[in-house]
């Protein structure tokens, strides 16, 4: 199957000053077995996903490395994400992480690579992304980012280093909408991606979801993920079913109204699926 027409969203920060561009929809790996990924991932390959996320701490990037060589389509068509494990900001403990994760996906250059937590009280946020920057500058990884990062947390690793995240990658959905994040990263240049864009599938009952998704004939995780797109954020749904991956692509032949749009939007309970980064990081 062709490529999902998906928008490209440039990234600031490229080696070489070459422009990366990161597909607006791919396609999530988090809890994904290991032993099924690789045959989950050909899937949505297939489906016309190409951009794949996955991290060091899902346990499953050979099952991403292996679906990539497998899939036969040229590497400069794929998007491919990883993160950094939080047990290794040290920067010498984050060089052999992203020697490790390239080992594990079996390529020479990763599309982006984040830090996946803010892990001040373990190794200094200067400290992990000088080593993100360095990392950076060796041309293995077109872009680098966070993920997770709260606006103090971005303020200071950009005043340490002047370098800006290519991207944040934090928990955005209708009832976590995270207005002043996403504006924050907006004015710095960092591009927002949601992960948990559904909140785990509890939006997806939501009455006035229900009743838009009523009104266009869509589903309402198609609702919900266009939502997202028109919004400007990267999402990346995970499913363990081709009907659910196929239905979740099919979000670029419709638009919400503004009304929708805000009816959605007025959702917000900065209500959590999963954890805060203090709590990872043992402030709280």
């Amino acid at each position: 199957m062709s490529a999902i027409p998906a928008p490209m969203i440039p990234l600031t920060n490229g080696t070489r000053g070459e422009t990366v561009n990161i597909p607006q929809l791919g396609f999530g790996t988090y809890k994904v077995p290991p032993a099924d990924t690789q045959r989950i991932v050909e899937e949505a390959l297939e489906v016309g996903y190409r951009h794949i996320d996955t991290a060091e701490m899902y346990g499953n990037e050979a099952g991403v490395g292996k679906a990539i060589a497998s899939a036969g389509i040229p590497r400069d068509q794929l998007f491919i994400t990883s993160k950094l494990n939080n047990a290794f900001h040290d920067p010498k403990a984050a060089h052999k992480a992203f020697d490790d994760t390239m080992t594990a996906l079996g390529i020479d250059v990763l599309d982006l690579f984040l830090v996946h937590w803010p892990m001040a009280k373990t190794t200094s946020l200067e400290a992990t992304w000088t080593a993100m920057v360095d990392i950076l500058g060796s041309g293995r990884v077109r872009a680098v980012g966070v993920s997770n990062y709260q606006p103090d947390h971005l303020r200071t690793i950009i005043n340490a280093t002047g370098v800006t995240p290519a991207v944040n990658q934090i928990e955005v959905h209708p009832y976590l909408t995270q207005e002043p994040l996403r504006e924050l990263d907006k004015e710095l240049g960092i591009v927002t991606e949601a992960w948990s864009p559904l909140a785990r599938g509890v939006v997806l009952s939501d009455p006035t979801i229900d009743r838009i998704a009523g009104e266009l004939s869509r589903t309402a995780s198609q609702v919900v993920l266009r939502w997202h797109i028109q919004r400007g954020d990267v999402v990346f749904p995970k499913s363990m079913h081709r009907a659910r991956m196929e239905e979740n692509a099919k979000i670029f032949d419709f638009e919400l109204t503004d009304g929708q749009m805000a009816e959605i939007t007025a959702l917000n309970r900065n209500e959590r699926q999963g954890s805060h980064p203090d709590e990872v990081q043992g402030v709280k």
